[in-house]
């Protein structure tokens, strides 16, 4: 089974059972206010464009909208939450002198989706050669997750079998949660979309955290304007991207005490 855990817990707590098994959920981590509002704002962008990245592994009856940061005045809230970067700073701190964003993805899975091939996201990167973990991903609950919309199906590190054409013996578990819930995964972790076989659709907001000094997944520099960097936090827009990795990586000339859009 995947561990509840309330954001009230102890991290150590959290980041324990997460390396154990590769996958925790945090339950009740955002307010239904805020995710209401952040579902109304990324409604247009799902009906503008979320069509334009179904195929075989997305699904065709899924909708993606990505570089997430320039539609909601919520997702700041989302992607700094406290729990979410001390945790991230637990799992991947040791490696780097910053972890960063990799990747900012919404995803509504409509009726009738089929399951998504089970998949680790660390494959964009050449995980296989590291020693530790290169990233984590932290699904937020945009609906309430349940067994027949489409919950997030996961293989717990702890059964994981020695060979990878053994995943399909190994017993595989749904995050089922309630809106406003999270499920974070270790970037090594299987894990795929649930098939939605209920009448509604389920949403899901999916940011990925990652050491630093590897190329993010997402380039925020062209997904972001000028203007959208402006309007945010400064520990955002590190987040996002935006800052040196120590004295020598991402240095920009024009800043030369490497404090990136320090106000």
């Amino acid at each position: 089974m995947i561990r509840h855990f309330h954001a009230t817990d102890a991290i150590d707590s959290i980041v324990s059972e997460l390396r154990r098994t590769g996958v925790v959920i945090i339950d009740q981590l955002e307010t239904d206010e805020v995710i209401s509002q952040f579902n109304t704002d990324l409604r247009p962008e799902f009906d503008r464009q979320g069509h334009l990245f179904q195929g075989d592994f997305n699904g065709y009856k899924t909708l993606r909208v990505g570089a997430v940061t320039k539609y909601s005045q919520m997702f700041p809230r989302l992607l700094a939450n406290d729990v979410v970067l001390a945790i991230a700073d637990a799992v991947l701190g040791a490696h780097c002198d910053v972890f960063q964003v990799g990747s900012t993805t919404a995803i509504e899975i409509l009726p009738g989706e089929s399951s998504q091939v089970l998949h680790a996201d660390d494959t964009c990167y050449p995980s296989h050669l590291m020693q530790f973990e290169a990233q984590i991903s932290v699904l937020w609950a945009l609906d309430d997750f349940t067994e027949e919309n489409g919950a997030t199906r996961v293989i717990l590190r702890s059964d994981k079998p020695d060979h990878e054409c053994e995943y399909e013996t190994a017993p595989i578990y749904k995050a089922v949660m309630s809106r406003g819930s999270v499920v974070i995964y270790l970037g090594s972790t299987m894990h795929g979309g649930g098939a939605n076989e209920s009448d509604k659709p389920r949403k899901a907001l999916v940011n990925t955290y990652c050491l630093g000094w590897l190329r993010q997944e997402e380039n925020q520099y062209l997904s972001l304007d000028q203007e959208d960097v402006d309007q945010l936090s400064d520990p955002v827009r590190r987040l996002l991207g935006f800052q040196a990795h120590g004295p020598f990586l991402g240095v920009w000339p024009d800043d030369p005490d490497g404090l990136w859009y320090k106000t």
